[in-house]
C-alpha cells in the first residue's frame, strides 16, 4: 500500500507516467499496474486518462491528500526509530526562494553544530515551487514569503522582515541620495528577478503603484547574476536590506532605502502541516525558534 501511495504521489509531482515510473525506479508498466492496483483496491477511479495524464479525478484528489499525509507520518515513523538508534542524523531538504539563499546560514550553521551527524540539502526554488516540493514530501522545509501571496495548508514560522534597497554605485543616477522613491526607479535602468520570482512580482507591483512600468535592463533567475552586474558600479538593482548586508555589497556601493512606500514582507519557514512533524523538521523548527529570539 505505501508504495503504491508513493506512485500517486510522483505521478502528482512530474504529471507524467513514464517521468513519474522513473523517479520512482520502476518500469512504466509496473507503475501503471500498481496505480491500478490501487485504484481496484479502493474501488474507484483516481486518475483521468486518455493518451496522457490528464489530472486526477474528486476521488484522486482526496485520495493524493491522505497519501501525502500517510507516507509523511511514515517517514517521520522511521526518522524517530533511527534516531534513538544512533542519534540526530540522515539528510534535511530546504528549499528557498532566491533571496532567503544566503540567510539560510544562520539556520544550517547552528544547526550542525548542535547535530553533526546531519546532512543538507539546498535548493534555489520560485515561491510556487517551495510550496509544491513541500506536499509533494520533497523537502523537509521551505523559506518564503509568508504574507503576500497564499501559501496554503502549511506550518508557518516567521524568520525575519523584508525591506528593499535600491543597490547601486555613489558616482551613478540616484546615487547620492539618503533615501528615493519607488517612482524614481522609473529614471534609472534596473537588472532584477525573472516575473516567475515573487520578490519581482512584490517591485513589479510596487513600482505600477507608482506609476511605472518595470522594464530591466537585465533580468536573471540568480541573484549571483545580479550582484556581479551591480558590482561592477554600471549597473543598479532593487534588493532585499538583509541579502546587501550578508553579501558585504555596502562596503563598495549604497544601498539606498525606497520610500513612499516603504514596504516590508515576511520571510519564514514553512513546514508540513501535520503533527508530529519528523526529528530534522522538528529540530530545524527549535533552531529557528532560537534565531528568532536572538533578534528579538
Amino acid at each position: 500500500m505505501l508504495g503504491k501511495l508513493e506512485y500517486l504521489i510522483a505521478l502528482a509531482a512530474e504529471r507524467n507516467f513514464g517521468r513519474a515510473a522513473e523517479r520512482c525506479g520502476v518500469a512504466q508498466p509496473s507503475f501503471s499496474a500498481g496505480i491500478r492496483a490501487l485504484e481496484d483496491l479502493l474501488g474507484v477511479p483516481l486518475v483521468l486518462r486518455s493518451s496522457r495524464f490528464q489530472g486526477f479525478t474528486p476521488e484522486g484528489e482526496i485520495v493524493l491528500d491522505w497519501a501525502r499525509r500517510i507516507t509523511g507520518d511514515v517517514y517521520a515513523m522511521r526518522d524517530n526509530v533511527n534516531q534513538l538508534r544512533q542519534g540526530m542524523s540522515g539528510l534535511l531538504r530546504i528549499a528557498a526562494i532566491p533571496t532567503a539563499l544566503a540567510t539560510l546560514t544562520e539556520l544550517t550553521t547552528p544547526f550542525r553544530e548542535r547535530h553533526p551527524g546531519v546532512r543538507f540539502s539546498l535548493q534555489s526554488c520560485t515561491s510556487s515551487e517551495v510550496l509544491a516540493r513541500l506536499h509533494n514530501l520533497e523537502i523537509d522545509a521551505g523559506i518564503t514569503y509568508l504574507d503576500n501571496e497564499p501559501v496554503g495548508r502549511a506550518r508557518c514560522i516567521p524568520l525575519y522582515e523584508e525591506r528593499y534597497r535600491l543597490l547601486t554605485s555613489p558616482s551613478a543616477p540616484l546615487g547620492d541620495r539618503a533615501q528615493v522613491t519607488w517612482a524614481e526607479l522609473g529614471k534609472i535602468p534596473l537588472c532584477l528577478l525573472t516575473p516567475d520570482m515573487q520578490n519581482r512580482r512584490i517591485i513589479d507591483q510596487l513600482l505600477r503603484q507608482n506609476g511605472v512600468v518595470a522594464e530591466p535592463t537585465l533580468e536573471s533567475n540568480s541573484i549571483v547574476v545580479l550582484i556581479s552586474h551591480v558590482q561592477t558600479g554600471r549597473w543598479a538593482c532593487v534588493m532585499p536590506e538583509k541579502l546587501a548586508e550578508i553579501f558585504g555589497l555596502t562596503t563598495r556601493l549604497r544601498a539606498i532605502p525606497i520610500v513612499e512606500p516603504e514596504e516590508v514582507h515576511k520571510v519564514g519557514l514553512v513546514l508540513p502541516d501535520r503533527d508530529p512533524l519528523s526529528p530534522l523538521a522538528e529540530a530545524l523548527v527549535a533552531e529557528a525558534a532560537r534565531l528568532t529570539l536572538l533578534k528579538a
